[in-house]
């Protein structure tokens, strides 16, 4: 497959017909998610240093959906600023695990203050998910 040059929204050329795609012609990546993917977590912890390395395995190894898991994609969403992006954007138009790995090289900060974010974040999501506990206890209790 080649992508046509020309406009946006002409799409792609598979031999004589034309595919338009959901992003008005743009190549979409099949890579690029919402919200960073956990899957592409072990491809990032040769990057830094020891610490960096140690925080990713941590993560890596710990149970889908587990606190340190959650707490790991919370730092990379926010590192990443996978808040802002959207399919249009260089960074979706490279993927996940492009821009992943180019925003943890970039990031000027030490691999400790990477840990003491990862740290804070483990604190904000298990506090996020007591609240919610309690708040369904209490509204299961109430009805």
């Amino acid at each position: 497959m080649r992508l046509r040059t020309g406009t946006p929204g002409t799409g792609i050329r598979k031999g004589g017909d034309v595919m338009l795609k959901p992003t008005g012609g743009w190549g979409y990546h099949s890579d690029t998610e919402i919200l960073f993917p956990m899957r592409v977590a072990s491809s990032l912890e040769n990057l830094r240093g020891e610490t960096w390395g140690q925080m990713v395995n941590e993560a890596c190894r710990a149970p889908q959906d587990s606190v340190a898991q959650l707490a790991f994609s919370l730092v990379l969403i926010r590192v990443n600023g996978c808040l802002t992006c959207h399919t249009d954007c260089y960074r979706a138009m490279r993927g996940c695990s492009v821009c992943a790995s180019m925003a943890v090289r970039r990031y000027r900060g030490s691999d400790e203050e990477l840990r003491a974010l990862y740290e804070d974040a483990k604190w904000e999501v298990s506090g996020y998910l007591e609240a919610g506990r309690d708040a369904f206890t209490q509204a299961q209790m109430e009805s």
